[in-house]
């Protein structure tokens, strides 16, 4: 009887207990290679391609693009092909889970906090648990592929791909869009109800029928016949989806409680499953306080970078008061200063937000600054960022005030001790000694965990960011 092997999801190296199915690149019924690419899955932070562990002919896989796998679940099961190339007995598959990426300092900063740098290089925009084990005859052959302990099953969460800007598509394929400059918009769905899959856009991308920039005109299947007479423009809801009361535009009654939602569903996947789960942990770890203030920048000469401004400040704050630009642990109640400053930016994308750290901040000048972010976004558009350069920062902040809003509570991401945030620039009329005087002030947040700074320390760290904003240059 042919030996048989069942794969089991290893964790990708980011210590996260699911990964969603972006694409196969075999059938049940292939013969796959030892190492050949098999599967590639999305995580919270990147998309990772998994090779095979063995030789031999494919017999089952578990799910389809768009479904969610559980850490240690069965992913492939083979019949191994003793002609073909094996792998050493006790040798791994590649994917290591040593203290890696989770320790201290791993965690994503609060993904709804908003550092995007700007083109023109002015401001900044700004665990599930686990499945039942296995049946016993579900031996696990992949020694080292999973972590720890964990318990796991087979179980597949199916879920729908995310609808945005009326074009349904994974995380994935909407990045793998970016990158090969495809838009996405006018790209033709082959899925499930018109969803754009990957080999859909890898299509488009090889005709050069959607490329960005070369024309706003729909794919055939969403524009309107040609020989059709011109419609009048449909409402903001389709008439279908209201009823003969709403759609005579008379005044109806809102359904009561009890009735259940029309709306339809739709799981949490990748970058914003994890934003659940780790506002979550921070809700229930941190005891935050926010003090606030108006930094005055009426003193500025001429044209100036605020995102290289506003690090720098935070720099000359982390050095004159260390005690927040630290990590705590709750658990150990301890407390680690760092001399160096990494500084958490979020990147906002359609998937939701990734936070890069800007290692050595403290180090660059204003062009190091911009160079370092323009980097980092690049990196996370074409989802190439490496998982290590999405943890470990020792600060964060968050320029929510280029879009709207001049104070807020940012949320402090464990082990991070603080964030920062900035508001919306303004014009404030300003008392000074024999009159009044327009100045142009930007709004400072700081949040911060107070259990390992104290009230004083956080205001002599706002202080001190306000003092170098205030400078000339």
């Amino acid at each position: 009887m042919a030996d048989k092997k069942t794969f089991h999801l290893p964790d990708l190296g980011e210590g996260l207990p699911d990964a969603t199915i972006v694409e196969w690149f075999v059938n049940v019924g292939d013969t796959v290679r030892l190492d050949e690419n098999l599967v590639s899955m999305e995580t919270a932070k990147a998309v990772v391609e998994v090779p095979s562990p063995v030789s031999g002919k494919v017999l089952k896989l578990a799910g389809a693009a768009g479904d969610v796998v559980i850490t240690g679940a069965m992913l492939a099961e083979f019949e191994i092909d003793p002609s073909l190339p094996q792998r050493a007995e006790g040798q791994d598959t590649g994917h290591h889970h040593g203290g890696g990426g989770h320790g201290v300092g791993s965690q994503d900063p609060a993904p709804d906090d908003r550092v995007v740098a700007s083109d023109e290089g002015g401001a900044i925009e700004d665990g599930g648990e686990p499945a039942p084990k296995a049946a016993a005859s579900g031996e696990r052959a992949d020694s080292g592929t999973v972590v720890g302990a964990m318990q796991s099953s087979d179980a597949v969460h199916t879920e729908q791909a995310v609808a945005v800007g009326g074009v349904r598509a994974m995380p994935a394929v909407r990045a793998q869009a970016r990158k090969l400059k495809v838009d996405i918009t006018r790209v033709r769905g082959t899925g499930t109800d018109g969803t754009v899959t990957m080999a859909d856009v890898k299509r488009a991308a090889a005709e050069g029928s959607a490329a960005m920039g070369a024309g706003s005109a729909a794919p055939a299947a969403r524009a309107p016949a040609a020989a059709a007479p011109q419609a009048a423009p449909a409402p903001a809801r389709a008439t279908a989806d209201r009823t003969a009361l709403s759609a005579s535009g008379k005044p109806m009654r809102t359904q009561p409680p009890s009735v259940t939602a029309s709306g339809q569903p739709e799981q949490l996947k990748g970058v914003r499953r994890n934003m659940a789960r780790v506002m979550a942990d921070a809700h229930s770890k941190v005891v935050p306080t926010t003090l606030v203030d108006d930094a005055d920048l009426h003193a500025w000469v001429g044209k100036q970078d605020i995102t290289a401004r506003l690090i720098r400040a935070i720099c000359a704050a982390a050095k004159a008061v260390p005690a927040l630009n630290a990590w705590f642990d709750g658990d150990s109640l301890t407390r680690t200063m760092h001399p160096h400053v990494d500084i958490g930016i979020a990147v906002d994308t359609d998937d939701g937000l990734f936070v890069p750290a800007l290692r050595n901040a403290d180090v660059l000048d204003a062009a190091g600054v911009r160079a370092g972010i323009q980097r980092l976004r690049a990196q996370v558009e074409d989802r190439s960022i490496p998982a290590s350069e999405l943890s470990g920062y020792t600060i964060s902040l968050s320029n929510f005030g280029m879009f709207a809003g001049r104070y807020a509570t940012p949320v402090v991401v464990p082990p991070c001790v603080a964030i920062v945030g900035a508001g919306k620039l303004s014009q404030d009329v300003v008392a000074v000694i024999g009159g009044i005087e327009v100045h142009r002030r930007m709004p400072i947040s700081l949040t911060f965990d107070h259990r390992a700074a104290t009230g004083g320390e956080a205001a002599r760290f706002l202080k001190a960011i306000l003092d170098d904003l205030a400078l000339p240059n």
